[in-house]
């Protein structure tokens, strides 16, 4: 298989988490996706680091807005507040670097398991906000659907759907994360119904009950099919490895399709 807009993400990384970036194309990689987690969260300090990294490359960045202790759709105002605060914070670094911004749509605390719709309803004007921000920046937001989690929002073709369509931004589309969407049984599901509304795509495997983020043909993922399904798209396919080698093993697997 000829390979094309793949691009190459971390999460696992803690120590030196760029300089591994000049490394990508040698890989087979054209693109890179910044996890605003720890280290990896864009700084006035390291930005000219990752300047030097888009300049000096042909690599298309693109980030993964924070998701450990974020919740887009919380219920406790100074919580919520300061959750978009921060996301707005990471949007303006990444002005300039990126087109494409990953978001997860939140989760229902406790409190708002209680109050499922008004949970979603915040979830969605979180969304609206953060997109007239991105407005401004040139930058798409790309709502990531979940995995087979309690509680979560966005683990189901419908549900995405719904979010995006009551978003009602320009730039608002969806990030497929085929592992995700394949704890759910939903993977032919989300392909056929979320086609149209794809911008990006993250792509590792698992065996179907947990999100194990393996290198591809690992599990019992259906590339091939997969594949050929999403022929005509031209976004970016994002491996979220836990090391260069296993991107590399993606590399090499699809290849071999």
């Amino acid at each position: 298989m000829r390979i094309r807009n793949l691009s190459f993400s971390s999460r696992a990384v803690l120590e030196d988490p760029f300089s591994w970036a000049y490394e990508l194309e040698d890989l087979g990689y054209s693109g890179w996706e910044i996890v605003q987690e720890g280290s990896q969260c864009l700084t006035d300090e390291n930005l000219p680091c990752v300047r030097d990294i888009k300049e000096t490359t042909s690599l298309e960045l693109s980030i993964h807005l924070p998701f450990s202790d974020m919740n887009i759709a919380s219920l406790n105002p100074g919580i919520h507040n300061e959750v978009l605060r921060q996301l707005k914070y990471c949007l303006q670094m990444a002005s300039g670097l990126v087109e494409v911004a990953v978001l997860h749509p939140g989760y229902m605390s406790p409190y708002g398991a209680r109050l499922p719709e008004r949970s979603l309803q915040t979830s969605i004007d979180s969304v609206r906000i953060l997109c007239d921000h991105a407005a401004d920046l040139g930058i798409t937001i790309a709502v990531e659907n979940m995995p087979n989690f309690p509680k979560i929002f966005g683990q189901r073709p419908e549900e995405m759907l719904e979010i995006l369509e009551r978003t009602d931004r320009k730039n608002v589309g969806m990030t497929l994360d085929v592992g995700h969407a394949n704890t759910m049984g939903l993977l032919d599901e989300f392909v056929e119904k979320c086609r149209s509304k794809l911008s990006h795509m993250h792509i590792h495997d698992n065996h179907g009950e947990h999100d194990e983020h393996l290198p591809l043909g690992q599990g019992n993922i259906d590339w091939k099919k997969l594949m050929k399904s999403l022929s005509g798209y031209r976004g970016l396919m994002v491996t979220e490895m836990g090391s260069l080698e296993e991107g590399r093993q993606c590399v090499e697997y699809l290849k071999s399709l």
